[in-house]
């Protein structure tokens, strides 16, 4: 039987990357389009697995994006701009590259001449916004955002959208009402709809995954506007403590960047999983405190965590995975825990240390409002 190919497009990020390897190591033949934004992928060139074919180039570039489908028979469309705080003050950037390349991507499809039979589309714990939580009253709720002048008062906690009680966090389902909070939660949430409609339209088998937070090895540093762990990391590493917002209590969901690169092989291969939006997550909830502390013991942290009462307006207080449906669908069973991903992560971290960008973000956002400091209750 014939290879089949594979086009990843935003495949030059360390996502891609490892799925790549993974996909050639499994007798694909991969083609990655990656416009390589010097944001996330400074001036270095990319590292790709053997036999992968590289094309620089951008996602909104029809011709571009028509001829590469040509060759393909599944599609993992990665090729987005990421980053919540950022998204809130470079909305056409972020509107252009996720929503506008999405449809690019998808208009391709629908009329251009292709074999191309799956795809599968990386979407965002962002779309639920604040996580599934319980009222003892009113049962399962889905809490609104928080007020800004309660967080403004150093008040932390959800309650009840109904009753205005006190609620208990609990683990994130797929049919949890989704409330996107920034503008690059929306433009997931976009890409999710698009490519499910079109896919049921046209007969392409389509599946959205979304992604918790992914942390590991090959994660840019360099970017400050995305991913915890490389701003937890480039403080340790500069001499300073790690810096956790709100109390440290908000609980997130870390997933190592294999256990990504494995789900997106499985819904690449798997049967019948057409039209579902499944959660890739690790499913062991973390506060943020006890992150950070991960991260700063295993690198040799002088401090240990500070809690400095910053919060980012968006920002959500609890949410991580119920992995029920992907592991039923998809056979897709995490393996690494977070201790074990960041030791396998330190000596690399150790080696691309460029400096710590974090406070170049927290500079941006406080400038703009976007990132404030509570007062004591």
């Amino acid at each position: 039987m014939a290879a089949r190919t594979a086009l990843i497009t935003g495949g030059a990020g360390f996502i891609g990357r490892e799925t790549a390897a993974r996909l050639v190591a499994r007798g694909w033949e991969v083609i990655v389009l990656d416009l390589l934004d010097p944001q996330v992928h400074g001036t270095a060139s990319p590292t790709l697995a053997d036999g992968v074919r590289f094309v620089h180039g951008d996602v909104c570039d029809t011709c571009l994006v028509g001829e590469l489908l040509r060759g393909a028979d599944a599609v993992l469309h990665l090729a987005a701009r990421t980053g919540v705080g950022q998204s809130m003050y470079a909305l056409s950037n972020y509107v252009g590259t996720n929503a506008y390349g999405t449809a690019i991507l998808l208009e391709a499809l629908v009329c251009g001449d292709h074999r191309v039979r799956r795809l599968v589309v990386a979407s965002s714990r962002a779309v639920y916004g604040e996580g599934a939580h319980t009222c003892s009253s009113c049962g399962p709720v889905a809490p609104r955002f928080r007020d800004r002048h309660a967080l403004s008062a150093g008040y932390w906690d959800v309650v009840c959208p109904i009753c205005s009680a006190p609620v208990t966090h609990t683990a994130t389902q797929e049919d949890k009402p989704l409330s996107p909070g920034s503008v690059y939660a929306i433009t997931k949430r976009e890409q999710e709809d698009l490519c499910l409609c079109v896919g049921r339209a046209y007969g392409i088998d389509t599946i959205a995954l979304r992604y918790f937070n992914v942390y590991g090895a090959g994660q840019p540093l360099s970017n400050p506007y995305t991913g915890l762990i490389p701003a937890l990391a480039a403080r340790v590493l500069s001499g300073k403590p790690a810096e956790v917002y709100q109390d440290g209590k908000p609980l997130r969901d870390f997933v190592h960047v294999s256990d990504v690169a494995h789900a997106n092989v499985l819904a690449l291969e798997a049967d019948g999983i057409a039209g579902l939006s499944a959660n890739i997550g690790s499913g062991e909830p973390i506060s943020i405190w006890d992150a950070a502390d991960t991260v700063s013991r295993v690198l040799g942290g002088r401090h240990s965590p500070q809690v400095c009462g910053k919060y980012r307006v968006g920002d959500v207080r609890h949410c991580y995975a119920d992995m029920s449906l992907a592991r039923h669908a998809l056979n897709y069973t995490p393996k690494v825990s977070f201790e074990e991903g960041v030791r396998s992560m330190a000596n690399w971290l150790r080696g691309q240390y460029l400096g710590d960008f974090s406070a170049q973000a927290s500079r941006e956002l406080e400038s703009r409002g976007l990132l404030q400091v509570a007062a004591p209750l």
